[in-house]
């Protein structure tokens, strides 16, 4: 059982890493956060951190044995997803208004 819940999960990895590289070498991104992206080559890094963090998450929480390699490979894989949410969300647009006192 969780051999198949790895091969998702590395399936999903690959398809955020390839989106990644889109985004990295030509400037493309999903149709659905065109509007929200600000950096697309950013938002390709932070997707690839994320990839990786999936397959950290992986190797270590699904394959490993030992337990302290179990929760050092955990924790490692957990601060890299964070990471790259956190650039993920970084590079969002905002899409609210201004509230100053500007000039018309």
């Amino acid at each position: 059982m969780r051999v198949y819940l790895g091969m998702a999960v590395v399936a999903l990895a690959l398809l955020i890493a390839a989106s990644g590289v889109a985004a990295i070498t030509r400037g493309w991104v999903l149709p659905v956060n065109r509007e929200t992206v600000r950096r697309p080559r950013l938002y390709g890094w932070a997707q690839l951190v994320v990839a990786a963090a999936l397959c950290c998450q992986v190797v270590f929480g699904l394959m490993a044995d030992d337990l302290v390699i179990r929760q050092w490979g955990t924790m490692a894989g957990s601060a890299l997803l964070v990471a790259g949410v956190v650039l993920i969300a970084v590079n969002q647009r905002t899409a609210g208004r201004r509230q100053g006192t500007g000039t018309p």
